[in-house]
C-alpha cells in the first residue's frame, strides 16, 4: 500500500479534496494508495478535525518551537517518515522548507499554488494577477524542488478575470478548481509509480 502524508497549516480544503477523491475512487482498489497522515504545523488547524473524522491518523509539530528552520524540518522528516510515504503532499502548508527536507523527498514531494506557473510565485498571487491586467489566472500543482515555486508542472487549470474582482472572489473561483485537479495530479502521479 502506498501511503500518502498530506500537510497542511490551516483549514485543509485541497487536503479534504483528496481525502474525498481517495475514498470515491477507492484509491485502496484501484492505486493501492491511502492518505495514512496529516500533519499540521499549527495545533488549531481545522483540517485536523477533518482528517480525524475520516479516521487519518494526525500529528501536530508547531515550528515555533524549534530553534530553527532546519531543526523543524529535520523533525517534520521524521515524523512524516514513521508513515513510510510514497508521496507528500503540501496542501496549504505555510512554511517554506529547507533544501535538506525538499531533497530527502525528492521526486515525491508535491504543492499546489495558487496562479499559472511560472506567473506569479510566491504570495498575493491574485491581486497581483488583478493589478497586471491579466485575463487569466489559475492555479498549478507542481513537484516541489529547493527553489520557491519552480519545479515541473503536473497540472494546471484556468480560470478567467472577470471585470470587478477583488483578490477574494478571484480567489475562491480559483480554489474550485484547485479542489479539481489537486486529487487529479496525485491520482495520476500514484498511476506512474505503479
Amino acid at each position: 500500500m502506498k501511503n500518502i502524508v498530506i500537510l497542511i497549516s490551516g483549514g485543509g480544503s485541497n487536503m479534504a479534496a483528496i481525502v474525498q477523491a481517495a475514498r470515491q475512487q477507492d484509491w485502496a482498489q484501484t492505486l493501492n494508495a491511502r492518505v495514512a497522515a496529516v500533519i499540521s504545523n499549527k495545533a488549531d488547524a481545522k483540517g485536523l478535525d477533518f482528517a480525524r473524522q475520516h479516521g487519518i491518523s494526525t500529528d501536530v509539530l508547531d515550528h515555533k518551537t524549534f530553534a530553527s528552520r532546519e531543526a523543524f524540518d529535520a523533525r517534520l522528516s521524521e515524523v512524516i517518515d514513521q508513515y513510510q510515504p510514497a508521496l507528500v503532499v503540501l496542501a496549504g502548508f505555510m512554511r517554506i522548507l529547507t533544501p535538506g527536507f525538499v531533497s530527502h523527498y525528492a521526486g515525491r514531494l508535491v504543492n499546489i499554488h495558487p496562479s499559472l506557473l511560472p506567473a506569479f510565485t510566491g504570495l498575493h498571487t491574485h491581486q497581483r494577477a488583478i493589478d497586471a491586467g491579466c485575463k487569466f489566472a489559475g492555479a498549478t500543482v507542481h513537484e516541489v524542488t529547493a527553489e520557491l515555486d519552480v519545479g515541473p508542472i503536473l497540472e494546471q487549470a484556468v480560470v478567467p478575470v472577470l471585470e470587478g474582482d477583488t483578490a477574494q472572489t478571484l480567489a475562491a473561483r480559483v480554489l474550485v478548481q484547485e479542489h479539481a485537479i489537486y486529487p487529479l495530479a496525485v491520482a495520476h502521479w500514484l498511476k506512474k509509480q505503479a
